[in-house]
């Protein structure tokens, strides 16, 4: 039985419009016309335990929505979902001592006090006994490299920082299920790759069942087989990120290296140039020529090297996002 069910989930919401100037403003006290707009429309998917998912789309998508309406903080318009058997807009306590959410530009932590009295917090709210508090803590502790700073206010942390303790907050209770919603946001190449590591380790060790939304495609590819595309409200695509390429890749990338000089003229009739010194270029070909324009720059021009690549990954989801049909 799947961990998470999400049928025909729809949510929408009033919107009120009205246009500049104190004209407007004085007549909206009386009148205040209004639309409705769907973040999400008719989604359904199912997530197995111990999935890691990628939950992506455009900003405005629908990601953040389902994420709210999976961890129940607001109700579907219509559509049914079940999260361990949960309804999870009753909020009941036994479902949300199995879930946990971590919001990249959400602050769970207490700002003036140290992430040490937050996570006694969470102990007594999630009652969980000393022993295993104690255990879980120190476990996080050696896997963030964090026992220097949980004693420090959390006003006083690096982004870099608060998110270690942020993710500390949301798992001391051991949640079967975990909600990461831009959990790399802002910042830097080390600290996101600390993050992304400890991700992988909590879903492996502890079977947790994830689900991922980031524009970071590289938290994407490194830790998700799976992905799961929405645009407008809608999904695009649900299936093995691998898949996705080979869907919707149209181009491959061939990269040259010459031992002489050579021109561009000679380079742009076999493809689209995306760069280039003279010794070296990199050009775009579709997909169902590679092979024959590799082998004619092979057996006409001075090849000292070539490299063909898949088409990168952003370039392939901005594809599926642009396509209309």
């Amino acid at each position: 039985m799947s961990t998470i069910q999400v049928k025909n989930l729809t949510r929408t919401f009033q919107i009120f419009d009205k246009k500049p100037g104190l004209g407007a403003s004085i007549k909206s006290i009386f009148y205040r016309p209004q639309r409705t707009v769907h973040a999400v429309e008719n989604v359904s998917f199912e997530i197995k335990q111990g999935e890691l998912v990628g939950f992506i789309g455009p900003n405005g998508a629908g990601k953040t929505t389902t994420l709210k309406c999976l961890s129940g903080l607001l109700y579907p318009s219509s559509g049914n979902i079940s999260v361990l058997g949960f309804k999870p807009s009753d909020r009941k306590y036994e479902y949300l001592n199995q879930i946990g959410f971590v919001m990249g530009q959400k602050n769970q932590l207490w700002w003036d006090i140290p992430p040490q009295e937050t996570f006694l917090l969470n102990k007594a709210i999630y009652n969980i006994s000393d022993t295993d508090y104690q255990k879980r803590l120190d476990f996080f502790i050696k896997t963030l490299d964090i026992g220097d700073i949980i004693s420090v206010q959390t006003k006083k942390l690096s982004l870099g920082q608060r998110m270690k303790c942020e993710f500390v907050a949301a798992l001391l209770h051991n949640p079967k299920v975990l909600f990461l919603d831009e959990p790399t946001i802002g910042l830097d190449v080390i600290a996101a790759q600390k993050i992304r590591d400890f991700v992988k380790e909590i879903n492996q060790q502890f079977k947790t069942t994830v689900i991922l939304t980031s524009h970071n495609m590289n938290d994407v590819e490194e830790l998700c087989k799976r992905v799961i595309l929405i645009d407008q409200g809608r999904i695009k695509f649900d299936g093995l990120l691998s898949n996705l390429t080979k869907k919707f890749a149209e181009l491959k990338i061939l990269k040259f290296v010459f031992e002489n000089k050579i021109s561009k003229t000679d380079i742009k009739k076999f493809g689209e140039i995306v760069d280039g010194d003279g010794y070296s270029y990199t050009i775009k070909v579709s997909k169902e020529k590679y092979l024959s324009v590799a082998s004619k720059i092979l057996t006409t021009l001075p090849v000292t090297d070539l490299n063909i690549e898949d088409t990168p990954i952003e370039d392939v989801i901005r594809q599926v996002y642009t396509d209309k049909n």
